[in-house]
């Protein structure tokens, strides 16, 4: 059974973009809890097969977040499964899920999968078009953490802020709603100290984009989460 109740830190890879064997045994040491495989675009089965063939060479938890029916492939120690919940699409919110289920249900292992009730609050960002979402006010998120945590019971709170930095009061609010629920922190974390920051509110922070910029400043958020 996938166990994410203790985690703290998780870094996540996009199978789209390039990361060299060097960087990988970086994260892979690091201390974090587990490494995310997944994006928005560009990714494939074998894009995503080629980094966890990568992955198996170490002893690290690796999950896969699915952003496609055509990326799925078994192997992983567990799945996170995005339900865009500012999504104006159904599609990103159970449509995707529905074929997902009708095609591979009598595969799927239950206990290894996690639903992970997003809220994506990056205009620019790439996911946050592709899903078709609708900026919320502070209201609004907070509605969808009591939403995730009191009427679908979610594990996973995600406030996915995709690239940019994102507004510490406003984590901080939404921590206060959630008690079971998780709530995973992304966007923007560049430095130790903003990896900090964060973590004083969210019990998971997943660090993405600056592995590709600075491999040392990803590296240095470990530490600021334990």
């Amino acid at each position: 059974m996938l166990q994410v109740k203790d985690w703290q830190h998780v870094f996540k890879l996009d199978p789209n973009k390039p990361l060299d064997e060097a960087s990988l045994m970086k994260l892979c040491d690091s201390g974090t809890d587990a490494l995310m495989i997944g994006g928005t675009d560009g990714v494939t089965f074998e894009k995503v097969f080629d980094l966890w063939d990568r992955v198996q060479h170490y002893d690290i938890t690796c999950v896969l977040e699915l952003s496609n029916l055509e990326a799925i492939m078994p192997g992983f120690d567990g799945y996170l499964i995005p339900t865009v919940l500012n999504s104006k699409d159904k599609q990103f919110v159970v449509g995707l899920h529905h074929e997902a289920v009708k095609e591979y249900g009598d595969l799927i292992q239950w206990d290894d999968v996690l639903v992970e009730g997003y809220c994506v609050m990056n205009e620019q960002a790439k996911v946050y078009q592709e899903t078709n979402c609708q900026l919320p006010a502070v209201k609004d998120v907070v509605a969808y953490a009591k939403i995730a945590e009191h009427m679908f019971h979610l594990p996973i709170f995600y406030l996915e802020y995709s690239g940019t930095w994102g507004d510490p009061k406003l984590v901080e609010e939404v921590s206060r709603e959630l008690d079971k629920t998780l709530l995973f922190y992304g966007g923007g974390i560049e430095s130790e100290e903003q990896a900090r920051t964060m973590k004083q509110y969210a019990d998971v922070i997943v660090v993405g984009n600056i592995i590709y910029e600075d491999i040392q400043a990803a590296l240095r958020t470990v530490k600021a989460c334990k």
